[in-house]
């Protein structure tokens, strides 16, 4: 009997304790500063540090299975437009397809899971996805990403989240014409034109055109290759002032001014041309390391090179 009692009293101490630890880890901040955070992050292009906050408001917070699954949806596409992360985007759209099975966005879930299964280069798998589910109209019943509606093709909105990362992506001379309300009206529209345009496209099955594919490829190839580029020759090339003001004195010719017969007329000062200095002299070093680097990964693969036999 005492054997007995020691162990409820131990069970209920137990309990006690468990209670308290539950009671400590209520959220600090209500669903609406959580979710407003994320969105700032989100509209500041933070977009990891927003998936980290979408995902607690998930975990601690008591949502109805349409939220969350709208939750869901929003993260995948975080992932799949933003970050184009499309294993994680994959994993998102399928948890809504299986745990959420009444989620509005089904249909636009399914089409999402094709496309990150396409861009992963499991057209098979996307076929089976396609197959499974005849889902091709463009409806969207929520809203995807923070932001308001400035457009909507169908029933599919465009959030000014939307508008914004498209613009960022724009080279900054191109950005810089966009300051205006009519230069982004415009842009707007253009985007919307692209978007019937690749819609159109899709529907005329023109991602299976042998030339659509090869050119594919070839992008591909080229952004894989600029990628390692920047990674092991642009990254790895520092340059401090003292490098530039060698580099100038070693050139001065170069930054003369010089009469019609080449004759030099004035040596400009260093302070004068050190911008271009500095540009010059970076890509010499990064062709330096270009030559370094083709010439060691030739000499990996026992290169030869034929040369007589071309005519």
């Amino acid at each position: 009997m005492t054997h007995l009692f020691v162990k409820r009293v131990v069970l209920i101490g137990l309990l006690i304790i468990f209670a308290g630890c539950q009671s400590g880890t209520q959220p600090k901040f209500t669903e609406e500063q959580i979710r407003e955070y994320a969105n700032a992050l989100y509209n500041q292009q933070l977009f990891h540090q927003s998936v980290a906050e979408y995902e607690y408001y998930l975990n601690h917070f008591k949502l109805d299975d349409k939220e969350a699954a709208n939750m869901n949806y929003m993260i995948g596409d975080i992932y799949f437009d933003r970050l184009h992360d499309y294993e994680n985007a994959l994993s998102y759209y399928l948890k809504i397809k299986y745990l959420y099975p009444e989620s509005p966005n089904l249909k636009e879930v399914n089409k999402k899971m094709v496309s990150c299964l396409e861009r992963l280069q499991r057209s098979a798998d996307a076929q089976q996805v396609l197959e499974e589910s005849a889902l091709l109209d463009k409806s969207q019943a929520t809203k995807k990403r923070p932001g308001v509606v400035v457009a909507k093709i169908g029933k599919r909105e465009i959030t000014s989240g939307d508008l914004d990362y498209e613009i960022d992506q724009l080279p900054p001379y191109m950005k810089s014409q966009l300051t205006n309300h009519s230069k982004k009206v415009d842009f707007l529209k253009q985007y919307i034109a692209t978007e019937l345009l690749y819609d159109t496209a899709k529907r005329k099955g023109l991602e299976r055109d042998r030339d659509v594919i090869e050119a594919a490829f070839q992008a591909k190839k080229n952004i894989m290759v600029q990628k390692l580029l920047q990674e092991e020759v642009a990254q790895n090339v520092n340059v401090k002032e003292t490098d530039v003001e060698m580099y100038y004195k070693a050139n001065q010719e170069k930054y003369a001014d010089k009469d019609k017969n080449g004759k030099i007329v004035k040596i400009k000062p260093f302070e004068e041309v050190k911008d271009q200095a500095m540009q010059d002299l970076v890509r010499e070093r990064q062709k330096e390391a270009y030559d370094l680097l083709i010439q060691r990964m030739m000499r990996a693969e026992a290169v030869q090179i034929f040369e007589d036999r071309l005519k």
